[in-house]
């Protein structure tokens, strides 16, 4: 079972290509009485100690990860999405040792390995327990299991154990992310967890993009690009055109909010620049304003996908085709400076149509779905 999918490896900025058009209000919480009643029956679900319902299986934190550590994590990890998502490139060791090893920004992770009698790891899961204000009340689950060790407890051992960790927490709700065809959602669905947003993941084959668009004038806006950490000079409209993504469709998540500031924008690409990543920015200018931007990721080690992280055109600026023409820019700039690279992925909301048309404008196409679930966490 994987839970998130194939990548936490976003959890340092927004990671999703989802703000161009009109925003949604954040959704509403829950009623307290709906809210209450899934909580009770999460409680129903979820109610062993692990030492109890599974006795052959041992849960061992990891405080610090060392390299045994890590290659028996990334070895979990690999057989489960090659098996869950067979068409996907599986990620290197040294990508998930630098996920492991590499503190974020915002929030701190809780680790666990799943070890049978014989002291095999046969699973492992990744508590994220966000801690910027207006997402202390979040947590996000990633889960794997060993493909031949399904369907023997693994899986609901680990969960107890990340729910627990989750309610010592005091978080309100636990988010997890499963491929949209498989096992995964039926196996959280029946411990608790409640589909929330459908997302639709998209590649585009840059030899064959539409970048003509790079090439258009638009009046009273320029073109800049930068690689890594933003320059001082735009680190505040950076950070102010970032506020925008707060806008972004979550459906009926319990996400909550996030405040961008100059030094965070500095601190989450320090992150990535850590772990050996490579972060490429091209921004839209209006007299000393960012009026959008988009971002690439090239993991540390990839020969052949880049990862579309945010796209925004802040609100006073949307509806002259700007998140196109930095999309398009982006392309041109893959071309001339990473030939190797030969797709890019993204996500959208399936509801988000301002961006779903702007990426099938450049070529973009289905290669597939992603459902996002929530557990909804009795507090005290």
């Amino acid at each position: 079972m994987n839970i998130r999918d194939a990548v936490s490896i976003r959890d340092d900025l927004n990671g999703r290509d989802d703000t161009i058009g009109a925003g949604s209000p954040e959704p509403a919480h829950p009623a307290q009485t709906a809210r209450t009643a899934r909580t009770a029956r999460t409680a129903q679900r979820i109610h062993a100690t692990p030492t109890q319902e599974f006795p052959l299986i041992s849960t061992i934190p990891l405080t610090q990860v060392s390299t045994e550590d890590a290659a028996a994590w990334h070895a979990v990890v690999a057989a489960s999405l090659g098996n869950d998502l067979p068409a996907e490139p599986r990620p290197t060791f040294e990508q998930v040792h630098a996920q492991l090893t590499v503190a974020g920004r915002g929030n701190r992770r809780l680790l666990w390995l799943a070890k049978a009698a014989d002291g095999e790891v046969v699973g492992v899961a990744g508590l994220r327990l966000f801690t910027s204000a207006g997402q202390s009340h979040l947590a996000e689950l990633e889960l794997h299991v060993a493909p031949d060790r399904r369907r023997s407890g693994v899986g609901s051992h680990l969960l107890a154990t990340v729910v627990k960790a989750a309610r010592d927490e005091q978080r309100r709700s636990l988010v997890a992310a499963a491929p949209g065809d498989g096992p995964s959602g039926a196996f959280g669905a029946a411990r608790g967890f409640r589909r929330v947003l459908a997302l639709d993941h998209l590649l585009l084959d840059i030899a064959d993009a539409d970048a003509a668009e790079a090439g258009a004038e638009h009046p009273g806006y320029e073109l800049t690009g930068w690689t890594g950490t933003v320059p001082d000079e735009l680190a505040e409209a950076f950070a102010a055109a970032k506020n925008a993504m707060n806008d972004m469709p979550t459906g009926d998540m319990d996400y909550g909010s996030q405040s961008w500031t100059a030094d965070r924008v500095r601190a989450m690409a320090e992150v990535l620049a850590d772990r050996g990543d490579l972060l490429l920015t091209i921004a839209a200018l209006a007299e000393g304003e960012i009026a959008g931007y988009t971002e690439i990721v090239i993991r540390a080690g990839e020969t052949r996908r880049a990862l579309q992280y945010d796209t925004v055109v802040v609100p006073a600026h949307r509806g002259h085709g700007l998140g196109l023409w930095v999309k398009a820019a982006m392309v041109r700039r893959l071309r001339a400076e990473q030939p190797g690279i030969v797709e890019i992925e993204t996500d959208n909301a399936q509801d988000n149509t301002h961006m779903l048309a702007v990426n099938r404008r450049l070529g973009f196409r289905f290669h597939r779905s992603t459902h996002e679930y929530q557990l909804d966490l009795p507090t005290t």
